[in-house]
Parts: structure tokens; C-alpha cells; sequence
């Protein structure tokens, strides 16, 4: 059974991306199943810290964007909007070039709350960030 509120729209949501953070850092979502989230980001000059691997802070900034985009398409955007509360990182293996893809699935899709796990992996399929999520469901209010 799908989680998605209505299908979700992975050109409107790459689109909206363009201009902040997910543009600068090569971010794009490229695949919506029934109960996940893909994107993929480039290992490049944007990317990598000094040492010349993907920087951590970066594969948060990947997580962040899943689990945002996911919670904001997983509820009724008439009556509800979702923002960060809390995120983790395990971080477990150095890429220094090619592509980086995370999947974000939910573990909780409550009322008030959702939990989302993210896990990151290199071209070649190697977990490279375990990333867990938590977004506070709050009330859109009206507007007249």
C-alpha cells in the first residue's frame, strides 16, 4: 500500500529543489515507490570535504532532503506541513568520487510525528550512511 498522500511528483519536487541546497549540491530525487523515497548525489568538488571524501555534513544535508521531501508528500498538504526535529548519522565508509544513492523509508507514520530511516550507499552498493530522521507533523493553518 502506497504511504504517499496523492502520487508523488519527483519533477514538481526537483523543480522546487532548484536555487537552494539540493541544486548547489547535485541533488535529485529520482524515484518514488509505494512506501519509498530515492535521490541521488554526485561526489564531487560540492561534496567532498578537504581530505577528498564525501563530507558527512553533506550526506546529512542527502538525508534531510529525503526525509523532508517523503513526510511532506506521506501527509495532507491542505492540513498539515512537516519539519526536521531531530537527526542522526552513523557515518561507515569514505567515498571519494562517482555517485551516492539514499533510499528513505518510514519506521513511524503518525499523527504528530513520523521517523525515517535513511540509508546511503555508493555505486557499488556499499552502506556508506545510516541516517534516522524525525519530523514533527504540525497543523497548516488557514488561511483566508
Amino acid at each position: 500500500m502506497a504511504i504517499w498522500h496523492s502520487h508523488f511528483p519527483l519533477d514538481e519536487a526537483n523543480r522546487r529543489g532548484q536555487g537552494c541546497a539540493n541544486a548547489h549540491l547535485g541533488i535529485e530525487l529520482i524515484e518514488a515507490g509505494d512506501d519509498y523515497l530515492k535521490a541521488r548525489m554526485p561526489v564531487d568538488h560540492r561534496t567532498r570535504q578537504p581530505a577528498g571524501v564525501l563530507h558527512g555534513g553533506v550526506s546529512v544535508v542527502l538525508a534531510e532532503t529525503l526525509a523532508s521531501w517523503a513526510a511532506a508528500f506521506a501527509v495532507d498538504p491542505t492540513r498539515y506541513h512537516c519539519v526536521g526535529q531531530e537527526i542522526n548519522a552513523n557515518h561507515v565508509r569514505a567515498v571519494e568520487s562517482g555517485w551516492v544513492t539514499g533510499i528513505a523509508r518510514p519506521i513511524h507514520l503518525g499523527r504528530s510525528s513520523h521517523v525515517w530511516d535513511v540509508r546511503i550507499h555508493d555505486d557499488a552498493e556499499r552502506l556508506v550512511c545510516v541516517s534516522r530522521v524525525t519530523m514533527a507533523v504540525l497543523s497548516t493553518p488557514m488561511r483566508y
